[in-house]
Parts: structure tokens; C-alpha cells; sequence
């Protein structure tokens, strides 16, 4: 942003010659990753004549040689190829989620507006990465989904039709518990990124009384459109009232609902309304669409909703007035049913990742917000994104069991676009051990999964 002209034509320039003589070699598959001495270079191409390239600087310590000079030595193996590749390709996904393709945005605004665009997204968008915090599971980018009695699924379903029929103006509706996917109409491209805005980004921006964060990794950059309501408003208890259509008011049932993206307070008329406009279908027949997220004890719901403008505040009276207490008591349903069905601890003594490839779906007992809180060394999450890394090059089923220098088990496997990791510490263990144990298991945990032995 702050570089002077010719020091970005420099750049340009050069990451345009990288791409055009890698072309020679491979013209249907350019470059993607560029190795130097300090720093890492990515190249993706998103849509035809474009391109976003990234530039890392390598970490380094300071090293004394034998004749007592010192010098900086980079660690080019703590930077990993797949990781970066990652998050370009998230960062373009969550601008196109909130701006549409570059191709559109250029056609309607010329390149001018393009790059103011580019420039107002990533100047806030850029500082929330964390690049020593991402690992493995930021390359798969999973969804996490929460199983259900089939009762309880059709009771969500009921009334996600319900409310769609009701509210014509609603095109696409996502139903989430505790942070984990129940119902989605999206597709799942979109429903992916989405997911990742939620679980990210929007709903760690609220405490659980529902006060807004002040972590910096949740501070609300302008690109994330979140009203400041909390549920100690009038519109979190649904105490409000609404005309009859005599004139006169009355009570609204009590409800624990309330707008996360929306009316700033629904006891007010003339009150703010503030959400996102998010683009969906971009690969076939655009949809620009407004984003209103409402939350109820645990339970989150998405509504898509058509419209050149935002929702009007009689809209969102009406929406909130019937999916306040609709919600409440399905989120009150929901968990009642997960305390009856509690896992037990056994799970989470296992340090293990699995991911489906073909619906997304991502199950991890790493970094899990619920105790017991098991966590992975950086350098073991370094090893399980180097097999994931072998896997994908060589696009083949089959497993790697790899044991490190401190004694630990880490085993890869892949079978029919599902990945399954798991790290044991089970220092004297043999190579038999601990295969019995991996599928010790995965009878126990994944045993409506087939794994090719």
C-alpha cells in the first residue's frame, strides 16, 4: 500500500516473467510456488488474466560459524508450500463472497474500482492472518457437522421449509448448532466459505452474553458487516410488542432470539439495519443476496435474502416475531438431545484429524474449544501437513506411519477421498501396536466410515 509506483511495477513485472517462463515448460499447469534464499513466493490464478501473488518472508535466527562470524540462517522447512497455497485461495474466496468476481466488479467499475475494492478488503482483511497459528486443518477448510437423531433433523427441516414458505424473499437458509453445520441449501463451495466467516470471524466477535470481542483476531474489520446488539436487549428476550390488526398491540411469545447481523434493536422503528451482501452461484447465474444471521441459545440461523436493498425493518420485525420462538425451543431440543448423547472421554484422549474430500466434512480432536483441550506440537502438525502434501501428489490410496524423534506415532491414511491422521504417544510400542490401535479407533469413532485396510 505504501510503496512507491516503480517498486510495485518491479514486483509485477517480475512475478508476470515467473509465470510466463514456467509457461514454457508447463503451459497448462505455471508456476505455483517460487523457493528463494529469505522468502516464499505464491502464485494463483483465479479467474482468466488474473492473478494474486504472495510474498512471505522466511523466519531466520542469527548462527555464529566456527571462524566467529555470525550470519542469519533461514528456515525455509517451517514454512510450508500447501499453507500458503491456502490462504490465497481462502483470501479470494471471502472477497468474492462479499464482492463478487474480479471479472464483474471490473466490468461495472472499470479497473479504478477494482482496485479500490482490493485495496479496502485486504488492507482489513490481510492483518487478521495468523500465519504461525494456521496448520493442516486450515489446508483442508472443512466443515464441521453435527450429527442428529433423525427426529430432531426432521423437526430442523419442518422448519427451515416452514420459514422459507412463509418468507418468500428468503432463496437459501443454513441452520448451525455450537458452531457446527445441521442444514445448508447453499452449494458447497459457498456454504464452505461461509462456514469459514462464521466460525472465524463473526461468531467469536461475540462473547457469550453476546458483548462484542475486543481480541484482535474478532476486532470487526469493515469488511465484517456485524451489528453491536446483545442479548440483554429487549429484542434478545422477544419482550417487544406488535400491532394487531385492530390497532392495538400485543405481547410477543418470550423468545431467546436475537439478530446477530440485522436491526441494531428490534424495539426500534427508525433503528440501524446493518448487514453484509454476500455473492453466491458465481460460477453459473450470480446471486447478490443480504446475509441476516439470528442466534438463539446455541443455535444460529442464515437467511439469504433477495432484494436490491436491505430488508426492511417490517421484514425483520416479522422474521424475528416468528423465529424467535421457533428457534428457541429447537435449540433447547438440540440440547437436550446432545447431554443425552455425550461422547465419552475416550475421544478426546486421541489426537486425530479426518477429513472427506467429497462432502467436506471435517471431524478433529485438535484445537477443540470443549476440555479436555488436546493440542499437537507445531512440529507434528508440520509432519501430518508433509504426508497430507505426499497424498495429494500422488492422488493414490495408502497409509504412512512415520515415528519421530520424540518418540511419537504419526499415522496417515487415505482412502477414497477421506484423509484420517492420528498421532499416538506410545513410546515403546511396535509397528503392529500400533496399528491395532488406529483401528481400535476407528471401530470406535468412525464406524460408519469405510477405510480401505
Amino acid at each position: 500500500e505504501d510503496a512507491n509506483i516503480d517498486t510495485k511495477v518491479r514486483h509485477v513485472g517480475l512475478a508476470e516473467a515467473m509465470v510466463q517462463f514456467t509457461r514454457t515448460f508447463s503451459p497448462d499447469q505455471p508456476c505455483e510456488v517460487l523457493h528463494t534464499q529469505k522468502t516464499r513466493q505464491v502464485f494463483f490464478n483465479p479467474e482468466p488474466e488474473y492473478w494474486i501473488v504472495m510474498t512471505v518472508w522466511l523466519p531466520a535466527m542469527e548462527v555464529t560459524h566456527k571462524d566467529g562470524k555470525k550470519a542469519l540462517e533461514y528456515k525455509e522447512e517451517d514454512v510450508q508450500d500447501s499453507i500458503l497455497q491456502a490462504i490465497v485461495k481462502m483470501a479470494y474466496r471471502m472477497f468474492k463472497l462479499f464482492h463478487g468476481p474480479f471479472t464483474n466488479i471490473r466490468t461495472k467499475h472499470q479497473v479504478e474500482g477494482l482496485c479500490h475494492t482490493l485495496s479496502h478488503f485486504f488492507t482489513k482483511y490481510l492483518p487478521t492472518i495468523r500465519l504461525g497459528q494456521l496448520d493442516l486443518l486450515d489446508v483442508f477448510n472443512g466443515i464441521q457437522f453435527l450429527p442428529l437423531d433423525k427426529n430432531v433433523f426432521l423437526r430442523i427441516q419442518s422448519f427451515v421449509n416452514l420459514l422459507e414458505s412463509s418468507f418468500s424473499s428468503i432463496k437459501y437458509t443454513a441452520f448451525l448448532f455450537d458452531d457446527q453445520l445441521v442444514w445448508s441449501g447453499l452449494e458447497q463451495e459457498d456454504m464452505r466459505v461461509l462456514y469459514k466467516y462464521l466460525a472465524t470471524s463473526l461468531f467469536p466477535s461475540f462473547k457469550p452474553e453476546g458483548q462484542v470481542s475486543a481480541s484482535p483476531a474478532s476486532s470487526n474489520p469493515d469488511w465484517l458487516l456485524v451489528s453491536s446488539a446483545s442479548p440483554t436487549s429487549s429484542m434478545a428476550t422477544g419482550s417487544g410488542s406488535r400491532p394487531s390488526s385492530s390497532g392495538s398491540a400485543r405481547a410477543l411469545p418470550p423468545h431467546q432470539g436475537w439478530f446477530l447481523t440485522g436491526p441494531k434493536n428490534i424495539q426500534d422503528p427508525g433503528g440501524q439495519i446493518k448487514m453484509p451482501r454476500i455473492f453466491v452461484n458465481t460460477t453459473g447465474e450470480m446471486e447478490e443476496l443480504n446475509l441476516i444471521v439470528y442466534h438463539a441459545l446455541g443455535a444460529s440461523v442464515c437467511f439469504m435474502v433477495d432484494g436490491a436493498g436491505p430488508p426492511s425493518y417490517d421484514f425483520c420485525k416479522r422474521l424475528d416475531s416468528f423465529v424467535g420462538p421457533h428457534l428457541s425451543s429447537l435449540a433447547k431440543m438440540i440440547g437436550d438431545y446432545i447431554m443425552q448423547r455425550r461422547p465419552s472421554s475416550s475421544e478426546n484422549q486421541y489426537r486425530f484429524i479426518y477429513f472427506n474430500h467429497m462432502n467436506l466434512a471435517q471431524k478433529t480432536s485438535v484445537h477443540s474449544k470443549k476440555p479436555p483441550h488436546v493440542t499437537i506440537s507445531p512440529d507434528l502438525m508440520r509432519v501430518l501437513s508433509d504426508i497430507n502434501a505426499d497424498f495429494q501428489r500422488s492422488q493414490e490410496d495408502g497409509e504412512t506411519v512415520i515415528k519421530t524423534m520424540t518418540d511419537c506415532w504419526v499415522v496417515g491414511r487415505r482412502s477414497d477421498q477421506r484423509e484420517f491422521f492420528v498421532v499416538l504417544n506410545q513410546k515403546n510400542a511396535n509397528l503392529i501396536e500400533i496399528s491395532e490401535e488406529v483401528k481400535r479407533l476407528s471401530a470406535t469413532h468412525f464406524n460408519n466410515i469405510f477405510f480401505l485396510d
